[in-house]
């Protein structure tokens, strides 16, 4: 059965539009038809690509309203490309405000469509705490067709704070393998880089946010040059980037730490990278540990959220305690000194990739989750 599928998510380098961008992706190349309902081009679909076709929401600027009519625009777009596409399914990433936007424009186009809404953490573990969104939030889940959750750490804290009368499904994020997968290194970038051949190489990418703690990763560095020639790639950009590079400043680390902003092409860090540190208060997943994993790079991970469920602590990879620098630099040092004690856990993480998250397991998930939304018509007119 070949479906007509709408996705609608943020089109930004954050993990929901990343894995927002590659279901729709991998779906369109098992043949269905992907219509992304968005305000610019997700930047994951950066040429044409068969059997998905792109749908923009202008979002204008008028002076009767104080801010820019974004939900009420999506909802109108959305009951646009429903009508005119007979979407068959829609699914969404992020109960507010998409979910509530895809209602509404369900409503608008007077439309049957069921709606499958995924819950990537932000929606949650931030915005759940208002108790001005927490009703819309609510009513977000209860009224979607399915609901799904990156991890089970996420489920928990929903059925916490939100306490939706809906069950929860659970369905990992995955990586394509095609592009994050252990290959020798770019020589010419590492040399453009001046990173030297005795330098170990650390590597972070986030959005630069107050719970990404990357002054964590700052001072574990710190320490980690005491023992060893070593180079930071710091990948991303955000609020706090001032703040971490004042502190590379104080600390003296301006000469090893460079500063990439953000970047599409990970991949090929990963590859000249020997550790990976997220250290996070809050994370749903870590989609940057899979990425990291399936390139063979061993990652450190803070024991919160959904880490847990990709991290197995000393098997593929390490778990600290929020904000436990020291802890953390001796779980680098060991896997830094110890080649032998390196290369397992290297291994170990690219079979956890493998086993666990790999893509066709993942995308065959959502597509039995859309088939048991659907009436057998339904899905047999799509083929």
């Amino acid at each position: 059965m070949k479906l007509k599928i709408g996705i609608t998510c943020y089109p930004t380098v954050g993990g929901s539009g990343v894995v927002a961008s590659e279901l729709g992706k991998l779906l369109a190349e098992k043949g269905h038809e992907i219509h992304f309902i968005t305000t610019d081009r997700p930047f994951r679909l950066n040429r044409m690509y068969p059997n998905i076709y792109f749908h923009q929401v202008d979002v204008n600027q008028y002076s009767v309203f104080q801010h820019p009519p974004y939900e009420i625009a999506l909802a109108n777009k959305i009951a646009e490309i429903i009508t005119r596409e007979q979407l068959d399914i829609l699914h969404v990433h992020y109960a507010i405000p998409h979910a509530v936007c895809a209602i509404l424009g369900r409503q608008i186009a007077r439309s049957n469509i069921k709606i499958v809404t995924t819950l990537h953490g932000t929606d949650i573990t931030v915005l759940g705490h208002d108790p001005s969104l927490t009703a819309a939030i609510r009513f977000g889940i209860e009224e979607s067709d399915a609901v799904t959750a990156v991890s089970q750490a996420l489920i928990a804290q929903t059925m916490d704070v939100i306490y939706p009368q809906k069950n929860i499904q659970p369905i990992y994020n995955f990586i394509d393998e095609r592009v994050y997968r252990k290959r020798p290194a770019n020589e010419q970038l590492r040399e453009e880089l001046g990173i030297a051949a005795q330098d170990k190489v650390v590597m972070h990418v986030s959005n630069f946010r107050s719970v990404k703690r990357v002054p964590d990763v700052v001072r574990v560095f710190k320490r980690l040059r005491e023992h060893m020639p070593a180079k930071l790639l710091l990948v991303g950009d955000g609020p706090e980037m001032t703040i971490v590079c004042k502190l590379v400043s104080e600390l003296n680390l301006e000469e090893c730490v460079l500063f990439l902003g953000k970047q599409d092409n990970l991949e090929e860090l990963y590859v000249l990278s020997d550790l990976v540190l997220l250290l996070s208060e809050k994370e749903s997943f870590g989609l940057v540990l899979l990425e990291a994993m399936a390139c063979g790079v061993p990652c450190i991970g803070t024991n919160i959220g959904g880490i847990p469920e990709v991290i197995e602590n000393g098997k593929n990879g390490f778990l600290s305690e929020v904000g436990d620098i020291e802890s953390v630099t001796k779980q680098a040092l060991q896997l830094l000194t110890d080649d032998n004690f390196y290369q397992k856990i290297s291994e170990q993480a690219i079979q956890t990739v493998q086993t666990h998250f790999h893509s066709e397991n993942i995308v065959r998930e959502y597509e039995k989750l859309y088939m048991s939304l659907l009436p057998q018509q339904a899905g047999a007119d799509s083929e």
